[in-house]
């Protein structure tokens, strides 16, 4: 099994925060690799995400079940991939802080079965991470973006999440790779 948090803040009071939260369509929209989000109802959803390490892209189907809607401070779920065997499941966090900021944690686990699941682990492992960081830094852009806050020039750090970001939705834009027609 593979875990990651990613912790930060955003620049905008909690209930601000949750009314954008709250809706899993907004989630869809920022995740890196999401070309498509289908609401079946207030607790389950299908996403079509593209993701692509070296030089494998793949689409996956990620039914995702939220378990539990507790705003404005946790939401919790569980997701797998539909045609693999792949589950795992995540949990927001936030909680008020002075001045009208909210500090957030995103957590997420990933765990492979099979005899793929050493693949699996080993293709997630370096890019869980990135990838909370990448969805962390839009979901926090969007939101102070909307309470009207101005971002600050971007550090080291947020360029170099924002060159990440641009590389996987370029990847995501690829065609899938198809071993039968590879040069033999």
């Amino acid at each position: 099994m593979i875990e990651t948090a990613h912790e930060f803040a955003i620049e905008a009071p909690l209930p601000s925060v949750w009314d954008y939260v709250r809706d899993m369509e907004r989630w869809a929209a920022l995740f890196p690799g999401c070309r498509e989000c289908q609401v079946i109802d207030e607790h389950r959803s299908r996403w079509v995400v593209k993701v692509g390490v070296g030089g494998l892209v793949k689409t996956v189907h990620v039914l995702v079940d939220v378990e539990r809607w507790a705003g404005p401070e946790a939401v919790d779920f569980r997701y797998r991939l539909a045609d693999e065997p792949v589950v795992g499941r995540g949990a927001y966090r936030a909680r008020g802080l002075e001045a009208g900021r909210t500090a957030v944690t995103l957590s997420l686990e990933v765990e492979g079965s099979g005899a793929m699941a050493p693949l699996w682990e080993a293709m997630c492992r370096p890019l869980l991470p990135q990838l909370a960081a990448t969805f962390a830094a839009a979901l926090k852009e969007e939101i102070e973006r909307r309470a009207g806050v101005a971002a600050p020039p971007p550090g080291r750090w947020a360029r170099l999440r924002a060159r990440f970001a641009r590389w996987l939705a370029r990847v995501g834009r690829r065609r899938p790779f198809d071993p039968r027609s590879a040069p033999r």
